[in-house]
């Protein structure tokens, strides 16, 4: 893998998810808090790491393979440990599921896509869907640890669901633009060998 400056800063992002997952299990108010800047400087790379790449024109085949991995694990990783520790309520585990699994089809989706090199540009609706959810789960990390007058959980709850309702509708967005590129494998790449 090259290493440039942007694909270092999208590694930054997998040596961050065991420091965030630490962070769960340390006393609040340091923890919860801890988690939250950790999960934001995470974020911050992800913006950053495009930037660059574009800018010094850095882009690489190893980026954008690995950005979306990257992004996908962070995500994932801190939404479990936010069920699986109670941090959200029940209901909340709703949007959390959506996320993740729209997280699952968009990635098996561009995979497909991307082995009929066909590139499926991200949306600026997505891109808003992306930064609803890291405010979320960014808040739901601090949760109950915030300051005791703002509904500080409350309010990371109703981000998530926005996030879930626009990670539905863009979702829905990238599975109508595969679709279209879903019959369109090579007929005699598909037979078995020694097929007629």
């Amino acid at each position: 893998m090259p290493m440039n400056l942007p694909n270092l800063l999208t590694l930054s992002r997998i040596v961050a998810i065991p420091l965030v997952i630490l962070t769960f299990y340390l006393p609040s108010p340091w923890g919860p808090w801890a988690g939250c800047i950790l999960f934001a400087a995470a974020g911050l790379t992800d913006w950053l790491d495009g930037q660059l790449a574009r800018r010094w024109h850095q882009q690489s085949a190893w980026g954008r393979v690995l950005d979306p991995i990257a992004d996908k694990l962070l995500v994932a990783t801190v939404l479990f440990m936010l069920v699986a520790l109670e941090r959200i309520s029940a209901l909340t585990i709703f949007p959390a599921l959506v996320i993740l699994a729209r997280e699952i089809l968009v990635s098996g989706l561009r995979e497909h896509l991307a082995m009929l090199q066909v590139r499926v540009p991200v949306s600026g609706l997505a891109k808003w869907k992306t930064a609803i959810q890291m405010v979320a789960i960014g808040v739901l990390l601090v949760g109950d640890a915030g300051p005791d007058h703002i509904p500080v959980r409350a309010i990371g709850e109703i981000l998530l669901w926005i996030a879930a309702g626009l990670t539905l509708f863009t979702g829905y967005d990238y599975l109508r633009a595969g679709m279209s590129h879903i019959g369109d494998e090579d007929p005699k790449a598909m037979k078995p060998e020694g097929a007629p």
